[in-house]
């Protein structure tokens, strides 16, 4: 967002760790569109190392946090430490939380919601844009079509959404996919859908969450490049025979060998991921209406497990028993 914004001519500043900024001050930005081949460098922006930094500069229209989930709560506090009334605040992170956090120390006036569906690799020292499909912001906020106009202008299709909560909720839904399952058996998402016992964990995944949005009262909706209520009609009405070919192609097509976000965590060893704002979300906010989420919650507890070494990565690679025995041993 920020490259294709400064290509567009915005002024803007980066916040990022120390190391990052100086190579990202010295050698620029460079952004390779993966459909077309172009290849752009983006320079004229500023580089800071904190956000103290950053507000001690000019005055900005708006902060696009795009940190993962669980640096939400340490950037609020950075940000608590310097001011009370910072500039709006794009919340950008997966799962459905970060709004209510951002809301809960800075005020509602503050806080704008937005979902990114653009699929972007780091390699090799430049960012490639997989897919341009876009990102969406909630109506609401006084920015919120002045900042969607903006990014379209700058190359990045924003549409705008007359509900946070279904937008966050839809996004959320297809974060699922695929994710948690991927990581814990480090398999690709369409090897999920082709074995019919993963299948059945991959759907009831999705049931839960679709059960989930139901009593909250958001419907599901498209995202920029992204069917979700296809993907919401399809786990909930069509037959089995028919929606794991299906799916399996469609998310075959949509990721080819690009293992999901989880997986890459998990298996690189970090000590952190965001399962708890994903398939975390979905147990924590059906528990707090009574819907049970069995799925979601052995998911989210077993990716944990993995990442604090309670469990062995080799005990489950590759091994689709050993997930299918934790269900097991799940339901008595």
């Amino acid at each position: 967002m920020g490259g294709c914004l400064d290509l567009a001519g915005h002024d803007l500043t980066f916040v990022t760790r120390p190391a990052g900024a100086a190579s990202l001050a010295a050698d620029g930005l460079r952004l390779t569109w993966a459909r077309t081949g172009e290849t752009r460098v983006a320079r004229g922006f500023q580089v800071v190392a904190s956000v103290a930094a950053a507000l001690n500069g000019p005055a900005y229209d708006c902060l696009i946090l795009a940190v993962k989930a669980y640096d939400t709560e340490q950037t609020i506090q950075e940000l608590q430490a310097i001011t009370t009334t910072p500039p709006p605040i794009l919340a950008l992170q997966n799962g459905v939380d970060a709004e209510a956090v951002l809301t809960a120390a800075f005020g509602p006036q503050t806080v704008l919601s937005g979902t990114v569906t653009t699929p972007v690799s780091k390699q090799a020292g430049e960012l490639v844009i997989e897919k341009t499909r876009g990102m969406g912001i909630a109506l609401g906020h006084p920015l919120s079509q002045h900042l969607a106009a903006t990014l379209t202008q700058a190359g990045i299709q924003t549409r705008l959404y007359g509900s946070a909560g279904a937008m966050k909720w839809s996004k959320l839904l297809a974060n699922l996919v695929g994710n948690a399952s991927s990581a814990i058996l480090d398999l690709p998402v369409a090897a999920l859908f082709a074995d019919p016992r993963l299948y059945q964990i991959e759907k009831q995944t999705l049931r839960e969450c679709l059960a989930v949005m139901r009593r909250l009262g958001d419907p599901v909706v498209d995202l920029p490049g992204t069917p979700a209520r296809a993907l919401g009609w399809a786990i909930s009405r069509l037959p089995d025979a028919l929606v794991r070919p299906l799916l399996g192609r469609f998310v075959g097509a949509g990721r080819g060998a690009k293992m999901p976000s989880l997986n890459l965590d998990v298996q690189a060893r970090r000590t952190r991921t965001e399962v708890r704002w994903l398939n975390g979300a979905v147990a924590r906010h059906g528990a707090e209406l009574g819907i049970a989420t069995p799925v979601n919650a052995v998911l989210t507890e077993t990716v944990e497990a993995l990442t604090a070494g309670r469990l062995k990565l080799a005990d489950f690679r590759h091994k689709p028993e050993a997930l299918l025995n934790l269900f097991a041993d799940s339901h008595g």
